[in-house]
Parts: C-alpha cells; structure tokens; sequence
C-alpha cells in the first residue's frame, strides 16, 4: 500500500515552501505566509518554497547540529553554515537572505550577520523558506526569505515538553555542551498559552586532529557560551472571526569562559601577533554577546469590510558586543604597534504592518496594504589598556575609554503594496505585484564629521505563471526583483569627502528570473529551480573594511534542488543540490568569477534514513565544493558524514548523534573568508582560519506529556 503524502508549505509573511519529508496522514496542504503574507497552500505558489518541519529540525539538533547548520543541510541553494556565531556568507542563491520571526525582519540595515543567533530550536514549529528574489518584506532579500514560524499554544489540559542533552568529542574534560529545555501549554476554545525556556552551555571544541580550535576574533563563535532562550504567545479568539496574537521574547547568548587567545609578542620591541596560543585567565570588560528582544503582536479579523484584515505592531531590540580585537596603530611609537578593541552596537526596530485580502470573484483575488517602520542604530567602542594588554599577552582587557565606534543613524521607511492573482483556467494561475518603498535617513555627526538626511526609495515589480498538470506536477515561471541597502554605519563617517546629503544611498536592485518544477505523487517527492539573477551595482570592502558600492555589473545563476524516495518498510533515500556561479563584470567588460570572499560555495547533501515509529537511523553526507575565483583566491571542499540513531521508550525519546563521522579535519568556508579579509593588515592568516569540528557524540533525551 502506497503512503498518503502531505505536501507542506510555508507561507509566513511571504513566501511558500515545498515539505522536505513526507507524513502518513491524510493528504492535506499545510498553509504558509512566506511566499504571499497570508495562509497559502504551496500549491497556490509560483516559486520554490521549502518548509522544515520541527521533525526534522529536531532530528538535525539532536544529531549534534546548530540551527543554522540544520538549515544549510536542509534548504537547498542556503549555503552551508559557518559554524561559528556569525551566519556571514550563508546566503541564498548566492545573494543576501532576509530572515524572520513570524514575519518580523531580523535584518537591520547594518548588516550584522547574526540573525542565527537570535531563538533556540526548541521554541521552533516549523521553518519557512522562499527562494529568490523578493521585495515582500522590504530589503535584504534579493536571495529569498526565512521565516521562523514559533512555537503556540494549544486547547486542552496543560501538556509538557522536556528535553536535556550533552554532545562531547572526548578531547578532554571540558570538551561538552550541555542542553536543557522545558515547555508548557494550555487553553480552551477561546485562549492558549505556550512558554517555552531552552538553555545551552557549551564548552571547547575540537577540530579533526585532536586540536583545540582557535577562538573566532573576527567575529566570534560559541565556545564557552551560554544561551537562554525564553519564548512565551498568548492566543485570544475575539469573536468567532476576530483572533489575536502576542509573543514575547527573551534571547540572550554569550562569552563565559576564562580560555583565550596569548599573544606573547606583544610587548617586543617590535611587537607582533605570531607564535599565539590559547590559554587560560582570559579576561575583559566586554565579552561576545547577542542580546535580543521582541515583542510582537498580530490581529486578524476574517471580515472587515468584506476582506480578511491583517495587522501587525512589533518592536525588536538587539545589541550585539564583539571580542577584543587587534587594530594596528599607526600613532604609536613602536612599529607595528597593536590597539586592542571591542564594539557594541545596538538596533533598535519598531513597525505596523496592515494588509487586506480580497476576493474579487471567483477567479480574481487581491492582497494590498501598507509597512511602517523605524531603525535606529548606534555603536561604540570599548579601547583597551595598553599596559594590562601587552604584559598579559592579550588575556587582560581592561577597560581604558570608550568613544563611538560608527556613526549612528535613524531610517523611517514607508512602503505600499499590491499582489493580484488570476486563476485563469482550472490549470493556469497568474500572478503580478508591486511594491514602492521610501526610505529616510538621518545620520549623526561623527568625530568631527557632520551628519545629515537625505532619502531614496525602490520600486519593485514581479510577474508568474503557474501552470498545475493535474497529475502531481506543477510548473512555473517568474520574474521578481528584490533589493538591498548599503550599510550606512559603514559607507558615511568614514571621510569628510563623503558627505550625507550629497551621497545619497540608493538601494541595489536585483533582477531574477526563474524557472522550477515540483511533483509529489506515489513514492517520490520532488522540487527544482533554474535561476538567474542580475544587479548593476556591487557592495565589496576596502582593506579597512569600510564599505563601498562598485558600479559593475553582477550576476549569479544556478540550480537548486531536492529529491526523496519513499520505499516500504520505513526506508527513505535523497538529498539536495545547490551548483551555483557568481561572476562580476571587469573594468574591461569581461566577465570574471566573483571575489572568493563573496562569492557562494555549490554543495550537496545525500541521506538514507529508516523509521518504525518506534526506533529510526538516518546517515547523512554534506558536501561543500571547491571554489576558486580569477585572482587565485580558493576556497577548499569538504565533505562529512553524520549519523543519528532514535529510540523511543516508555521514559521518552532516546537518540544518539554522530557528527563528522570520520573525523574530517578542514576550515570552514568561513575561516578561509576571514583569512582572506583580515590576512595579513589585521595579521598572521591562522589566527582567522576557524577550523571546523571534529567528530561529537550527542545523547539527547526528550519527553512530552
């Protein structure tokens, strides 16, 4: 007897996605906000949308895996994760990826690269991802969308849900990671309640040789990191079409540990930064951490005005503290002289989204509405002391000043929109949109350099076909643009040359055209994507890492995709492809691979994996391709194998976790980045070179009641 598959779909707050697994149940479509901001059945979407379902989300984290990892293997065009705190390079079809919780951007106009590091996977439903271009939320997106869809409540008596696990290389004592999580929910028919808690500690890691790994510099990661995420919803039904909803949270995650990096040339003649160590009595003022906190409330009313209504009111604060870091400082009478630093910088996000769905006939249905929101940004630096740096070899951090680090700035942005669909045949579905975004931006003054205000704005359109052959399979053709921002922290305050109201920014816009399939039938689950998407401007950085916009021309194209086979007896086969290519118009009109340190890694993943409901295996291959571009620069492949083994039991769910089974020893594609970006003005190359893992064990255990 054939299974019954239920196609998934993610549609929060604008896109769609394609289920990655299959479930026995009866065939129905699980509605998402990703591909259209409203509850929409995948089938409905002309695009490729991937949805990870908390099954096997759970089944990634208990095998060992972050969240961002699990995605990176999960999503097909997401490239894999870089391991470390920092999600920088993950992109999605090789450009930059908007990411969300229940439709609230964690993205900021200063580009941060931490919107990983912001929720614990336990407080997760489910994963929504749109690939490709997209302008439904604003900017950011030019490579797709993620929306994290959280945990709610539920009718009924109170249910619980508690987990704890410990992943270990068995390097050494403090090579472990522990995790604890607890949640409750509870209602009736009118009001539910979910607060979920969810902690990690981690402790050191390993790479494939045995050796400790060399803390992240750059941009930090983490080892001897604390987490605690705290997820509450109230749920309250108005009237019988009247429903709102108000989320809460609390997410903290940083440095507690006393390992760091010795620099034993610092106070040399001529000091240097060769010849570092990891050692222990590391301590400073101001340790790697992630701090957020959201607030986020969401009223629909089913008939106003003959429409379904939709609002949003949100707000989002993050700071974000980074490591002591070293600047060479040309003002010191030593050669080679080093100032060690650490900035804080802070975003502060308020909005009021309102949307209308109306259906205009049997075959002709509109969605149309209005986005209003605030930035503000600021950020400072923390100088340390010379004296108690040099004599402590970089393990000492303390406080000396503390002066601003960029020029802060405020951006209001006020955005219109409209999305038609026409169900032309039985088969034939159309659709086009257009969105218009104002931005207006006020910058400080900074270190004698004056602010200023100027404004831009973006007009964005997209258009599709979607074409259903009735007998599983779906075709569809689009066109869509999407844009993105330079950052203002980093592109003003850097010389007086570059003054706020003469130098306008102006957002960067990216032109996509897609062509995908999907088919889901029988035994086999199916999607894939051709795509090619274009812009006429780059962002890149200067050697100090400031940014600057080029006026070449950029284009990525490509092939996603993903497979599974559903055998008898449990057993299930598949994986995913992502080949991509970037290439950047030379000064003379050539066409030249992109710069390595922007540039998309292809990959692969390939699974087999057996369950009977009560014990389950699955071995997984990741693979990263290599990569090199036409100034030599290279990024080495890998490849690893994890193992995840389950059982359940009347105590609960046991599972054991095996990741990078053969102990592979490489560098992630981030470390060679940041060897490329910060080697050799900030110094040596392997103080930036962040290896990966070597092979763990993770013993997860989890119950519900």
């Amino acid at each position: 007897m054939k299974k019954t598959l239920t196609l998934g779909l993610a549609i929060a707050t604008g896109a769609t996605p394609f289920a990655l697994q299959a479930q026995q149940t009866e065939t129905q479509e699980t509605l998402v906000v990703v591909g259209s901001r409203t509850p929409t059945q995948i089938s409905q979407i002309p695009g490729a949308v991937w949805i990870v379902e908390q099954q096997e989300l759970q089944q990634q984290i208990e095998g060992g895996a972050d969240f961002k990892t699990a995605l990176g293997r999960l999503v097909p065009g997401l490239d894999l994760a870089p391991q470390g705190r920092t999600n920088y390079g993950q992109n999605l079809r090789g450009r930059s990826v908007q990411v969300l919780i229940d439709g609230v951007s964690l993205n900021g106009s200063r580009g941060l690269s931490r919107q990983f590091d912001s929720i614990d996977p336990f407080n997760i439903e489910r994963v929504e991802v749109l690939s490709g271009a997209s302008s439904l939320y604003g900017g950011g997106a030019t490579g797709g969308i993620i929306n994290i869809v959280t945990r709610h409540g539920e009718s009924g008596a109170p249910r619980g849900r508690s987990e704890a696990g410990v992943t270990t290389g068995f390097n050494r004592s403090d090579d472990r990671d522990f995790r604890l999580a607890q949640s409750v929910s509870a209602g009736n028919d009118r009001v539910q309640g979910y607060l979920g808690v969810a902690y990690q500690d981690n402790g050191r890691h390993f790479d494939g040789a045995g050796e400790e790994i060399f803390p992240d510099i750059a941009q930090t990661d983490l080892q001897d990191n604390r987490s605690i995420d705290i997820l509450g919803n109230l749920g309250v039904d108005l009237a019988a079409n009247q429903r709102l909803d108000i989320t809460a949270q609390l997410y903290r995650s940083g440095f507690e540990g006393e390992r760091g990096v010795y620099f034993p040339n610092l106070d040399a003649a001529s000091p240097d930064l060769n010849d570092a160590e990891i050692r222990d009595g590391y301590r400073s003022d101001r340790d790697p951490t992630t701090d957020r906190r959201l607030l986020n409330l969401q009223y629909h009313h089913g008939d106003l005005l003959g429409q379904d209504f939709y609002l949003q009111a949100f707000h989002r604060e993050e700071d974000a503290n980074f490591q002591a870091f070293p600047y060479p400082d040309p003002h010191w009478s030593a050669p080679n002289a080093y100032e060690f630093r650490a900035s804080q910088q802070n975003t502060r996000l308020s909005g009021l989204k309102a949307l209308f769905d109306a259906e205009l006939g049997e075959s002709l249905s509109l969605r149309y509405g209005l986005d209003l929101d605030r930035e503000n940004f600021d950020a400072n630096q923390m100088i340390f002391s010379q004296g108690a740096t040099d004599a402590s070899g970089g393990l000492v951090q303390s406080a000396a000043r503390v002066e601003p680090r960029y020029p802060g700035y405020e951006i209001d942005t006020t955005s219109a929109f409209a999305q038609g669909d026409w169900q032309l045949t039985e088969a034939l579905q159309l659709s086009a949109g257009l969105r218009h975004q104002r931005m207006d931006v006020a910058v400080d003054d900074f270190r004698g350099i004056p602010g200023g205000e100027n404004d831009y704005d973006a007009t964005l359109f997209n258009a599709s076909a979607l074409y259903d052959f009735g007998n599983g399979h779906q075709s569809w053709l689009r066109y869509s643009q999407g844009f993105e921002l330079p950052d203002p922290a980093k592109y003003y305050g850097k010389s007086a040359s570059v003054s706020v109201a003469e130098n306008p920014l102006s957002a960067i816009e990216t032109d996509q055209i897609e062509l995908g399939w999907r088919y889901q039938g029988g035994d086999w689950m199916a999607q894939a994507a051709a795509y090619y998407s274009w812009s006429d401007r780059a962002v890149e950085n200067d050697t100090d890492l400031s940014v600057v916009v080029v006026d070449q021309d950029k284009r990525d194209y490509g092939l996603e995709g993903a497979v599974t086979r559903y055998f008898d007896h449990g057993l299930e086969a598949g994986g995913t492809l992502h080949l991509t290519r970037s290439e950047q118009r030379s000064a003379a009109g050539e066409w030249e691979k992109r710069d390595a340190r922007y540039a998309s890694v292809s990959a692969a993943t390939a699974f087999v994996g057996w369950s009977d409901f009560q014990r389950s295996a699955r071995l997984q291959a990741n693979h990263a391709f290599d990569l090199e571009d036409d100034a030599d620069r290279r990024i080495d492949g890998f490849t690893t194998l994890d193992l995840t083994l389950g059982q359940r039991t009347d105590l609960g769910r046991f599972s054991l976790g095996v990741q990078n089974l053969l102990d592979e020893q490489y560098s992630t594609v981030w470390g060679q980045r940041a060897a490329m970006f910060y080697s050799p003005y900030y110094g040596p190359e392997y103080l930036y070179d962040y290896q990966g893992r070597g092979r763990t064990y993770t013993l997860t255990w989890s119950l519900e009641y």
